[in-house]
Parts: C-alpha cells; structure tokens; sequence
C-alpha cells in the first residue's frame, strides 16, 4: 500500500470530522468546564477547549481518527483542564479555597473530577444559556453570547450576522462578560419563583437569535441557517428538560419548525431568496411541518397565551398552499390578537398584507399607510404591490424608494424585478 495515499486518507477524513466536531463538541465542553471553574473564568473555559482541538489537528491527520474521537476530546480535556490547575498555581488558589469551604473545611489536595457525563453536559449548556441570558444584559449582548459560548460561533461569523466588525464583537463580548463577573452571574437553574420570568428572556433571545438567521441582511445563506439550527437545537434542549418544558417553549420551537420548513424552496441555488407566493410546495420539508404542529398542539396544554402561540400558528397557516378566503381570515384575525399582547411595527406591516388578501387592496393601503414606516425598505415593497393594477406609477414610486432602502443586494434584485414586470 502506497504510505502517501494512506497518509493523504487520513489527512482527508480528519479534515471533514474536526470542523463538524467542533461546532457540536467545543460548546458542551466549554459550558461544562465554564460551570465546574465559575464563570469568571469563560476564557480558561474556552482556551482549553480550544486547545483540545488543536490537539486533534495536530494528531489525528498523521495518526488518524481515534475510534471513539468524541471520548478522546473528552479525554484530552479533562487532562488539559488539570493540568491548567496544576500549572497555573494563582488559579490553583482561588479554586481551592472554594473546594475546602466546600467540603466543610476539610483539606482538598485535588479539584473534582471534571463531569463530561450527557446529563452533567445538557445541564450545563441549559445552565449557561440562562446565565447568558441575563436581564442586566442587553438584548444584543445576550445574542452575542450565546452565538459565541452557546453556538461556538467565530468572532467573523457573529459579526457578519451582525452586520459589523470584529473589534465591535470583541468589545461586546468583553463589556457581557465583565457585566456578569460584576453581577457574580452563577451557572444555575433560577429558583422556582424566578423561572416563568427568567425564561420569557431567554425564549426572546432564542427568538431574535432564529431571526437574526430567518432574515439575515448577511450574504452568507449558509450563516443564516446554521443561526437557525443553532437556535432550534438551543429550543429543543428546553423542551427536553423537565423544569423548562412549558407551552411558551413548545410554541416558539413549533414556530421555528414551520419557518425551517420551508428553507429548501425559499432560496435558488444561486442563492436568491424566493418569494413565499413563488415558493415550490413540493420542496417543503414535511417531517418539520409534522413536528411544528405536533408541538403546536403540545403548546395549548397551558392556559397563558404567548406571541409565540400566535406567531407559531400564523406560520402553520402559511404551511397550507392555498389563497382562500379562510386562509387569510385566519391569518388576520391571529395578526389582530398577536398587535394586542406584542405590538410591533413589522407585525403590523405583515398584517396588512393579509388584510389584503382577505378584506381587499383599498383598505389594506389605508391601513399601511397609517404605519409610516419611512424608513423600511418592506414598507415600500408592499405598497409597490398594494398599488399594483390600482395606480402603477404610485406603485413604481415605492418601488424605487424601496430599492434605494434596500441594504442587500438580494432584496434589490427582488425590487428590481418588480418594477421590471409593472413595465411589462
């Protein structure tokens, strides 16, 4: 056998493994090692694990894939966390005197075994992601966060979903983290009578996470859907847990499952964005709409109303490919309950257009011209569609403003092709 064929085999396979490793791996052992240190100490966390993956690009290209390679990045974690404490003795002593009071002040020569058990791991990531979500946070630092401890995002990557650079991340990151230094942040559950209240927060940082990727302003289509994902695998943990699994949950990881549907026909393979009335339905993903209704349905066990019920169920109605008048009566009338107990501009926009589609376009232009959203490029594209065959040249004048508000390129090739066919 040719040595350099095998030794181009192994390199191979090592090279497509560790990327998928380490954004399923590196999170859960950093939120495990970030709970068993205390959260003062995230960049010890995450610098081992960061070396634990570098272990693994240094060997296992020359010496191959170990048999078990999640148990050997366990295994050299572990190793790597103890000899940080050995080596580093001004850590060593802040961490011992803890263990000894601990322990009721008996003498503690070694720290505790290092859990990287299943359960001790999904406890921690639950842990971290309320930890992250603190309320003295601000809504874009918590997301920063849980892309970067809970997602195991790069610095470019939250950036890009952002929109800006990396020394704004950075920044962000630093201040969130020293905030929760500050606050003395622990890695726990919140008490039972602190748990509906902490978990609204984390919920609407899952929420605006999922959107962040469902309506990224990013070229990047492959971004937009690892967000999703990762807010979704993030929902599902929720789910799982007993202490966590209220109907709000159910609700929005059933909302997120209809949206995610319809990935496959919502984009070309260029990567353009495919509007929802051009959309092939036989691309829809069936097994996801199964699962968001499923979890639809669980989510009207409780007796509290969330956007998130509302919202999951407006989606749930857009999974049904028909334009009849029930359709958008339905729709309607959940868009009026959802502006009643979460008011948002963009929701109200997004009425109107079903108000359209049940009421007719007058009244819809009435209504969204009441919002004066002057400054949202949507805003001009639905109005540019509302005038259609009712007053073109009003419809080509929105149209034109909306492009120049358009900050993607592919909403402008969207825009542009709109005003092509009022020309037609």
């Amino acid at each position: 056998m040719d040595p350099t064929k095998v030794s181009q085999g192994l390199r191979g396979s090592a090279e497509v493994l560790i990327p998928h490793l380490f954004r399923t791996e590196f999170t859960r052992i950093a939120a495990v090692l970030c709970k068993h240190f205390g959260l003062e100490h995230l960049e010890v966390a995450e610098d081992i694990a960061g070396e634990t993956f570098l272990a693994a690009l240094e060997t296992w290209p020359y010496k191959g894939v170990p048999p078990n390679p999640t148990a050997w990045l366990y295994a050299i974690a572990k190793n790597k966390a103890k000899n940080y404490l050995h080596r580093d003795q001004l850590f060593l002593g802040k961490i011992l005197p803890q263990l000894k009071k601990a322990s009721g002040g008996q003498a503690v020569d070694e720290p505790a075994e290092i859990d990287l058990s299943e359960k001790n791991i999904t406890d921690s990531q639950l842990q971290m992601l309320f930890a992250v979500c603190h309320p003295s946070l601000s809504t874009e630092a918590q997301i920063c966060l849980a892309l970067r401890i809970l997602c195991g995002f790069g610095i470019d990557e939250i950036a890009n979903a952002f929109l800006t650079n990396k020394e704004t991340i950075n920044k962000r990151l630093f201040r969130a983290k020293e905030k929760l230094r500050t606050e003395k942040t622990a890695i726990e559950f919140p008490p039972a009578a602190e748990l509906g209240q902490r978990l609204e927060t984390v919920l609407l940082t899952l929420y605006l996470l999922y959107n962040e990727g469902y309506y990224s302003e990013s070229q990047d289509a492959v971004l937009r859907e690892d967000l999703c994902g990762e807010a979704m695998r993030l929902a599902e943990q929720l789910i799982q847990n007993e202490s966590t699994h209220l109907p709000a949950v159910d609700a929005l990881f059933s909302l997120m499952c209809f949206h995610a549907s319809r990935f496959p026909a919502r984009k070309k393979e260029n990567g353009e964005i495919v509007l929802y009335a051009d959309q092939d339905e036989s691309l829809w993903d069936q097994e996801l709409i199964a699962r968001g209704a499923y979890h639809l349905h669980q989510a009207s066990q409780g007796d509290v109303l969330s956007r998130y019920h509302l919202e999951a169920s407006i989606a749930y109605w857009h999974t049904i490919k028909t334009d009849s008048r029930e359709k958008w009566e339905n729709i309607l009338q959940l868009y009026n309950r959802l502006l009643t107990i979460a008011y948002s501009p963009i929701a109200a926009l997004n009425r109107t257009f079903a108000l359209s589609k049940a009421n007719g376009k007058q009244e819809a232009i009435a209504a969204a011209e009441k919002l004066q959203l002057t400054e949202n490029p949507y805003y001009y594209t639905l109005l540019g569609e509302l005038y259609r065959d009712i007053d073109n040249g009003k419809a080509m004048v929105h149209l034109q403003r909306a492009y120049t508000l358009a900050r993607t390129q592919t909403d402008k090739r969207i825009i542009q092709r709109a005003m092509e066919g009022l020309k037609a």
